[in-house]
């Protein structure tokens, strides 16, 4: 079989630059254990307008805090009214417990039936802001995936998670023919430095060609890893890893290991080549999805991967999920109950 081929993700000399000087000062920085990417899918009910997935969010938030290593008594950090509650009921009067965490983590969402809706009946993935629908489309957008940044901050600071939302348009990302020109990685190190949990999420950007363009959450994951270099990288989404075709089809198969080339081709090793597999990878992507679906994941992963970072891509609010989470997947030939998808640099070992 010859190996499947994904391009390289387009960096340009602007990122290269800023990677450079970041480096030099990364023996300051506070060492990020994990980023995790939740899927937008598996986070919301994507074929319902702006409907969070209550109990897959719930639960990834006690996995989150658990892999992080926080204790179970952390006071609420959510002060914002809700159900009828006063400031005297919400506000402690003082907390001598100590809120830092073993394992810092970056957090990244995608939008789901935030933001894909409206991106996807204005155009803003097209571009054109003189376009009075899609400059209207463009702040529809904004508004609806910030409101899913702050359920998904309110939900792991309800559980004493020191979350922090960063859109990438107010930061200052942004992006030349859709390709990613302009990051501010280094606001996401500082707030991990501080003592945060960032929680970056998809978004609608200006783009130096097309005018605006929608920046997805797996591209600011790939950026981030190559800028962070954390331990390991998890993609939690709605099904149990990737398949050879949609989850839903018979004969179905799930693909558990996957080895990434340094030039990001990548081969299938577990199950062995042509034992339930077509020796590919179908994907689907939803009508109204502007961000490339599992397909864009498959790629960035596979970038990440080339880096010699290990990515674990498991269905978000599992026992599997919480097993990623913690860097607790060692070797699987030896783990076989673990259900999910491993991809790894060729040249390097199982995490």
């Amino acid at each position: 079989m010859i190996p499947a081929q994904f391009p390289t993700p387009p960096e340009s000399q602007a990122l290269n630059i800023a990677t450079s000087q970041f480096s030099a000062l990364a023996n300051s920085h506070r060492y990020v254990h994990c980023i995790v990417k939740l899927g937008g899918a598996a986070i919301t009910r994507k074929d319902e307008l702006e409907t969070v997935n209550d109990p897959v969010l719930s639960a990834t938030t006690l996995h989150l805090r658990e892999a992080m290593g926080l204790s179970y008594t952390n006071v609420s950090m959510d002060w914002s009214r809700r159900n009828g509650s006063s400031i005297v009921d919400l506000v402690p009067n003082s907390t001598d417990q100590h809120l830092g965490f073993q394992n810092p983590f970056v957090v990244v969402h995608g939008a789901g039936s935030y933001g894909h809706f409206q991106a996807s009946k204005s155009g803003v993935n097209k571009g054109d802001l003189k376009n009075p629908l899609v400059k209207a489309g463009f702040v529809a957008t904004r508004i609806s995936v910030t409101k899913l940044n702050q359920g998904v901050v309110r939900s792991l600071a309800l559980e004493g998670i020191p979350a922090v939302g960063i859109s990438p348009f107010s930061a200052g990302w942004s992006t030349q023919n859709k390709a990613l020109k302009r990051d501010n990685v280094l606001e996401v190190q500082r707030a991990v430095d501080a003592g945060f949990v960032p929680v970056v999420h998809g978004d609608a950007v200006l783009d130096s060609t097309l005018g605006c363009t929608i920046l997805s959450g797996d591209v600011l994951v790939s950026r981030l890893a190559q800028v962070i270099k954390p331990n390991f990288v998890n993609f939690h989404t709605n099904v149990p890893g990737v398949f050879d075709r949609s989850p839903e089809q018979p004969g179905a198969t799930l693909l558990r290991e996957i080895v990434v080339y340094e030039d990001s081709s990548w081969t299938i090793v577990d199950p062995p080549l042509g034992i339930g597999s077509n020796g590919g990878v179908e994907t689907a992507v939803a009508a109204h999805d502007t961000t490339g679906g599992m397909s864009t994941k498959i790629a960035e992963a596979a970038s990440i991967a080339a880096m010699g970072i290990d990515v674990f891509i498991v269905e978000a609010g599992t026992p599997h999920a919480l097993e990623a989470l913690r860097g607790k997947v060692k070797n699987l030939k030896s783990n076989k109950s673990w259900t999910g998808t491993l991809i790894r640099n060729a040249l390097g070992q199982t995490s």
